[in-house]
């Protein structure tokens, strides 16, 4: 009588091993072990070969063994704020660290923090458990603990952003004082008189940067500004699009506004809209953008390109640099935006 056999037990030892790409690839398992680990003294074409032959063999490294014989998980860990960008900016950062990290040793996980949470639990749970190697973090504060928490405990960390705590540490930033500039004089350019600045949340070092560049660009040129009260770029779309609104009904409306994300620029131009303001001609918008959607939105906006690929790309090379205690000659990196892409010329007049 046939009767029905228990499913097979994968055998451990028919997984492809270190021992089997060195085989298929004629190189010393030393040699195949450093190459999946991207070590500098490996050449390029080597490790390409290793790569290749690995995932032709389906090898995957035993995760609970690795960390048994080194220590490490081989895991990195990204820390973001539920309330950023997550249409435009943080898609394209979340893309382009697991992209540097193809053919490294490393995985990324995503771990979200919500508005109601303290910002430091996170922080603290993946440092305490060890359940990752490093930890990228952006939205840096001023004086940021968590920043200064793992410093202290020596725990290896890349930031999206700068502190003015003097502690040093790898960085990559978008300079938005020079952004904040650069929108003020482009606006200037265009016979804009009255500047409005929707920041992002006073707490990040980002808007303070925005803050003084847009302020101080102003005060220079001669021009009335303000900034937005009880809105930030992060509000969300419902919020910003009912605050300019109310902004263009009062007296005296702004005729320039620049914003620090893409959802406020589209809720700004939405909510001057709402008042039969015309983009372009009534008034002008600089906004920038880590992915081109906003030209699809209205053709008038002006941007400024933010390459978030790049600073992905950074974060994830000199992160893992850090956690192998390697020499990385770029530990920071600040990307300087010098370009307004401009829409057609300013079209002045109509209702004000």
């Amino acid at each position: 009588m046939a009767t029905l056999s228990d499913p097979a037990v994968p055998d451990s030892d028919s997984r492809p091993t270190l021992k089997t790409i060195a085989a298929a690839t004629g190189l010393a398992i030393a040699t195949v072990s450093r190459a999946l680990k991207d070590a500098p003294d490996i050449g390029e074409d080597t490790k390409r070969r290793v790569r290749e032959t690995a995932a032709q063999l389906g090898y995957r490294p035993n995760r609970a063994g690795v960390r048994l014989r080194t220590g490490k998980t081989n895991v990195i860990a990204l820390v973001l704020s539920t309330e950023a960008d997550v249409m435009n900016h943080t898609s394209r950062l979340i893309y382009s660290i697991a992209n540097a990290l193809r053919g490294t040793a490393y995985h990324l996980i995503v771990t979200p923090f919500f508005p109601d949470q303290d910002p430091m639990e996170p922080i603290r749970y993946i440092v305490e458990t060890e359940s990752a190697d490093g930890i990228i973090l952006n939205q840096t504060k001023e004086d940021d603990p968590r920043i200064r928490y793992m410093h202290e405990h020596g725990f290896p960390f890349a930031a999206h952003g700068r502190t003015a705590m003097g502690i040093d540490h790898p960085y990559f930033d978008f300079d938005n004082e020079a952004y904040g500039r650069l929108g003020v004089r482009t606006l200037a350019e265009r016979g804009r008189r009255r500047l409005l600045l929707v920041p992002p949340p006073r707490a990040h070092m980002y808007a303070r940067h925005m803050t003084f560049g847009f302020s101080d660009e102003a005060a220079l040129l001669g021009i009335p500004f303000e900034v937005a009260e009880g809105v930030t770029s992060d509000s969300g779309g419902e919020a910003v699009e009912a605050a300019i609104t109310a902004r263009f009904t009062r007296p005296n409306p702004p005729d320039g506004i620049l914003v620090g994300s893409t959802t406020a620029a589209m809720a700004a131009i939405a909510g001057a809209e709402r008042t039969g303001r015309v983009l372009g001609r009534d008034f002008d918008l600089v906004a920038k953008e880590a992915i081109a959607v906003l030209r699809r939105f209205r053709q008038d906006v002006l941007i400024v390109r933010e390459d978030v690929g790049r600073a992905g790309e950074f974060l994830a090379r000199a992160l893992v640099a850090e956690i192998d205690k390697r020499d990385w000659a770029e530990r920071q990196g600040l990307e300087v935006p010098v370009k307004v892409e401009q829409g057609r010329p300013a079209r002045m007049g109509g209702t004000q």
